[in-house]
């Protein structure tokens, strides 16, 4: 169920990035004004708004697999001296 949802989530995110383009609108048009901006600008963003929402759903849907944190990287986590080697520093010799 949550993958079919998700599924979904992310048909309507590719839609609205299509609907985004204002390819529909004809060149001879003059754009009306919506919030202050002509009107294919406050389309846009607000389905780029809208994708922003429907992102973070899909995402909280999505199950992420359990891993092993991964070893230690960097000099501290390299050991190369072998156990001879430590004990002639160590003073054991």
């Amino acid at each position: 169920m949550r993958s079919r949802v998700r599924a979904v989530l992310l048909l309507a995110i590719g839609a609205l990035y299509v609907l985004s383009v204002p390819w529909y609108r004809d060149s001879a048009d003059e754009p009306g004004m919506l919030l202050g901006l002509p009107d294919w600008v406050a389309v846009a963003l607000g389905c780029y708004v809208a994708v922003a929402v429907l992102n973070s759903l899909a995402w909280l849907l999505t199950d992420m697999p359990e891993e092993a944190p991964p070893p230690p990287r960097g000099p501290a986590a390299r050991d190369d001296t072998s156990a001879e080697d430590r004990d002639v520093r160590g003073g054991r010799a």
